[in-house]
């Protein structure tokens, strides 16, 4: 049941990072804006931290995949 919350938890933060970036690309005009280039980068690290913790934590079998 954490592994859900922490799940659900971390697809939000990637969203609210991706709208961030949206916003200062359109309020900044342009995307060399450091904001911008720093906002995404924390989604793709977010995004690479996800795979992680699901990649250890099939192999620690607190998730199984299921038939479907």
């Amino acid at each position: 049941m954490l592994i859900k919350i922490v799940v659900i938890l971390m697809l939000l933060l990637i969203l609210a990072s991706l709208g961030s970036g949206l916003f200062f690309l359109i309020h900044d005009q342009g995307s060399r804006n450091p904001r911008t280039v720093k906002a995404l980068t924390m989604r793709i690290g977010l995004s690479v931290a996800l795979f992680i913790l699901l990649m250890l934590a099939y192999a620690t079998g607190l998730i199984t995949p299921h038939g479907l």
